[in-house]
């Protein structure tokens, strides 16, 4: 609702019609089967605009749907190990980060303790140490590690600026683990 007595008036093609009184400024927008929108209500006058005020909004829902379009939306995948956990399980958990990195979600590693294992939390560090290390090509540490109730974590994120890392070479190498474990 336009409450002004005169406004500036802006025409379809961007140019300036000049200041008006508000009834022949809707006068003039009528004639041209459009409508008078108020674009700029504290400048001094207003300033209106002569558009389809219909097209206008499917437009600017057509924007806001195609940027959220757009939008990367960031996973947090968790893996969960105990402060003993064997070689080939470890591996297994090793491979689904690698591919929950290749596939750009972040990684939380935890480590729970059970019962008297609290007492040797340095274990537990010891396991995300070597996660970190193992995964050194392919992640950042963006959270360190971090200690809550029984349970001890770091969060891990993919490297954005080494994009040559493709699910394939990351599954190349989960062979080349395969193998390797094979030969021992």
């Amino acid at each position: 609702m336009i409450r002004a007595s005169s406004v500036m008036v802006v025409g379809l093609e961007g140019e300036q019609l000049g200041v008006m009184e508000l009834q022949d400024a809707i006068d003039v927008a009528s004639e041209a089967e459009m409508d008078l929108v108020e674009v700029a209500p504290n400048a001094d006058p207003p300033v209106c605009k002569i558009m389809d005020f219909g097209k206008y909004k499917y437009r600017l829902n057509k924007k806001a749907h195609d940027a959220k379009k757009r939008q990367k939306i960031v996973k947090l995948k968790e893996v969960k190990v105990r402060p003993n956990t064997d070689t080939h399980d470890y591996d297994f958990k090793l491979n689904h980060s690698k591919r929950f990195l290749a596939d750009g979600s972040k990684v939380k590693v935890s480590v729970f303790f059970r019962g008297r294992q609290i007492t040797h939390s340095e274990l537990g560090l010891k396991v995300l140490d070597r996660f970190v290390a193992d995964l050194d090509g392919l992640a950042v540490v963006e959270q360190e590690a971090k200690r809550e109730g029984r349970n001890m974590f770091i969060i891990m994120a993919p490297k954005v600026a080494d994009e040559t890392k493709t699910k394939q070479n990351v599954e190349e190498q989960e062979i080349d683990i395969e193998n390797i474990s094979e030969e021992e």
